[in-house]
């Protein structure tokens, strides 16, 4: 039976209505490798490739991305991949399949093969420095959070842990431009992940506001298209599969939300000790309940993975029923 309950979108106050789950959550479903006892302190992200295969981004300059078969078991580690990937995406192109994602402590922006191999690499140094933050001193820098790649190519990072503002690059690499930002009418508050939204035409960058507790749109070239969702948990994360929008959040929940911005499904929630932090130990883990959701990806045939901000490493694994 459906569960009406009050939600709010564009500032009024809407009935939603949450059905009964889509989606059943897997147990222990992912398989570590021999002589590693946990995933690693997880910071990162999480990605699927045209394959199938479930990439984890790991602090861990041994396995700075990890890649696990469809079902669980622990394929290879990426050859040389950063141990600061902060967000990042696989996308396939014409020319072959790639990890693009920006580097959280280098100040960098890559774009490598599954092999491991640079392709690409565009230094924070190309952005100018009116949209970065200043210090005292007046040296400026950016914290890159993560990114996405338009359908003809561009690529767009949002500098989440430091001036909000979202950079947009050709295929090749070079700069093209900057909005976003904590001025009107933009007004983030930690633009943490972002996402191309492919759902409408054209399609439209999705990007999570966490502070703000919101999510909202904007247009390619930049224009603030308005708020998709709000009161959400810190969203942290955001994909796009079919007619729905998963988003992470911080505080222990995942919401999926259709075009209009409604809730349609919640999964994973959880209240108790810990929740939203990096250190909760797996005597406190229970299948299917969520402690702070950092990252969120689909496969292919919609199954839901959710990669955790934790010490130890921990990946959720929600299959379509």
């Amino acid at each position: 039976m459906n569960n009406p309950i009050l939600g709010l979108f564009a500032g009024a106050i809407v009935l939603v209505q949450v059905a009964a789950s889509d989606f059943k959550a897997a147990t222990d479903w992912l398989k570590l490798p021999d002589g590693r006892p946990k995933i690693g302190d997880m910071h990162g992200d999480i990605a699927v490739s045209s394959k199938g295969e479930v990439y984890v981004s790991v602090q861990d300059p041994k396995a700075g991305a990890q890649v696990y078969a469809a079902d669980g078991r622990f394929v290879r580690n990426v050859p040389d991949a950063p141990s600061d990937f902060h967000g990042f995406v696989i996308r396939k192109q014409r020319d072959g399949e790639f990890i693009y994602g920006p580097r959280l402590g280098a100040q960098s922006i890559v774009k490598i093969g599954l092999d491991g191999k640079v392709v690409l690499m565009i230094p924070a140094s190309v952005i100018p420095d009116e949209f970065k933050n200043h210090n005292k001193e007046g040296k400026s820098s950016v914290a890159l959070t993560a990114m996405d790649v338009a359908p003809n190519g561009d690529m767009y990072v949002t500098d989440g842990y430091a001036s909000d503002y979202v950079h947009r690059f050709d295929p090749s690499g070079n700069y093209l431009a900057s909005f976003g930002g904590k001025k009107a009418p933009y007004s983030f508050q930690t633009l943490h992940k972002i996402a191309i939204d492919t759902r409408f035409t054209p399609a439209r960058i999705i990007g999570c506001d966490r502070a703000n507790m919101r999510v909202v749109h904007m247009s390619l070239t930049g224009e603030f298209l308005g708020v998709v969702a709000t009161d959400l948990l810190l969203p942290a994360a955001v994909a796009i599969h079919g007619d729905h929008a998963a988003i992470g959040e911080l505080k222990g929940r995942v919401t999926l939300l259709d075009k209009a911005g409604k809730v349609v499904d919640r999964l994973g929630t959880y209240t108790g000790p810990g929740v939203g932090g990096n250190g909760v130990q797996p005597a406190q883990w229970q299948t299917g309940m969520t402690n702070s959701p950092h990252s969120v990806t689909f496969d292919a045939r919609g199954n839901l993975f959710v990669a955790e901000y934790n010490v130890i490493g921990r990946v959720h694994r929600f299959d379509v029923k």
